[in-house]
């Protein structure tokens, strides 16, 4: 075989000799509702899960969307945390108790911050309105945007009506597109993350509480939303971080606002019991550095886009083997993230994790003579 073609086998084994046996992970909770999903943030995996793809009614979960879109457009510079947001007509809220509101004043203004605040924190009916107004006309022209950022995170099973998630045929989404959206909100608008852990927000002297209920009673629950319909039943996604593991629970359906809380305990009780996030190596850290022919450079570093992490059961990280797969040369030009190879995490013969790897640098391509000079070489290093 030539070296052109030859493939690096880079095995990094950590097998102790007297690893056990495949750990048995115990089912997890039985759980009235109409679905849920557990995810582990770092890998992605769902750890357990009930319907996670059915259709179902999202209440206030909705509102999810209507935040990170708010939030993506104040980290692009699209809109400024003191901009001021009207509380129209269609927006305000008359004071019912049929609905959850922020009680803007109507035809009064209120910064785009504080509306973030009470779509998170109060679960505002008005704020979720005239946000998704001020941003894109009307509620219709919001829920479009809504359905195309659901569309670019990989929510297959969602489409949006409206932006408060009041019932409204259509409108749905799935316990799994609720656990990739919390995924997304955690991860890209990590600065206004902390907002959904904040416990009360008051405006215009009317202080609420976040009935996130598990806020006040695990210290490691961080967020995100709870929802609550007649049509949806009492729903909760949240979310867990203890140590450096990270988990996502979504719960759609139950019975009372106690249950929502109660199940999503369990549910996280479980998976940080059972589970634990194995990091195989982070992303930019150079893995491999194959020869490159006709190029500027001799070589080329090789490593990850981002970082790779499996999620294990407990007491088996030590058991895993890590091998890479990438041309001992390569061909310039060569773009920077360019997929080169690939890297493989497997476990008793079992691949429990597979990521390409990329280029960590641009190659161009030399000039004419270096060319020729290296279709020489090439050829007599074939030939032998």
């Amino acid at each position: 075989m030539s070296s052109y073609s030859k493939i690096f086998a880079l095995s990094a084994t950590l097998i102790s000799p007297f690893a056990q046996a495949t750990t048995v992970i115990p089912a997890p909770p039985v759980l009235e509702n109409k679905a849920f999903v557990l995810m582990d943030y770092d890998s992605g995996k769902i750890l357990a899960e009930s319907n996670a793809h059915g259709h179902l009614a999202p209440a206030s979960l909705t509102k999810m969307m209507t935040s990170f879109l708010v939030e993506q457009r104040l980290l692009k510079g699209q809109l400024k945390e003191d901009d001021q947001v009207l509380m129209s007509q269609n927006a305000w809220c008359r004071g019912t108790s049929k609905e959850s509101c922020m009680y803007v004043p109507l035809n009064s203004y209120a910064s785009v911050l504080d509306m973030l605040r009470g779509i998170i924190i109060q679960s505002g009916n008005d704020a979720s309105k005239a946000v998704a107004e001020h941003l894109a006309g009307s509620e219709t022209a919001f829920a479009e945007l809504m359905n195309g950022e659901a569309k670019r995170l990989g929510m297959k099973d969602t489409q949006f009506k409206n932006a408060t998630g009041l019932s409204e045929e259509g409108h749905y989404t799935s316990a799994n597109d609720m656990a990739l959206l919390a995924h997304a909100i955690i991860k890209d608008s990590s600065k206004y993350y902390p907002i959904y852990s904040e416990k009360e927000f008051t405006y215009n002297n009317i202080k609420q509480g976040n009935r996130n209920a598990l806020l006040f009673t695990d210290p490691t629950v961080d967020g995100l939303k709870t929802g609550h319909t007649d049509e949806a039943g009492y729903c909760l996604t949240a979310s867990s971080k203890r140590g450096s593991m990270r988990l996502i629970s979504v719960v759609m359906g139950t019975p009372s606002m106690q249950a929502r809380a109660d199940q999503t305990r369990a549910l996280f009780n479980w998976g940080f019991s059972n589970f634990e996030t194995a990091q195989i190596r982070p992303k930019g850290q150079e893995l491999a550095k194959p020869v490159v022919w006709f190029g500027q450079a001799e070589n080329v570093s090789v490593g990850l886009a981002s970082d790779m992490n499996v999620t294990l059961a407990r007491g088996e990280k030590d058991k895993l083997q890590i091998s890479l797969q990438v041309p001992s040369s390569l061909d310039a030009p060569i773009k920077q993230g360019q997929e080169v190879g690939k890297i493989i995490a497997t476990l008793d013969g079992k691949t429990v994790g597979e990521q390409a790897l990329v280029a960590l640098q641009p190659v161009e391509q030399a000039g004419f003579f270096t060319r020729v000079w290296h279709g020489i070489k090439r050829f007599f290093v074939n030939l032998f």
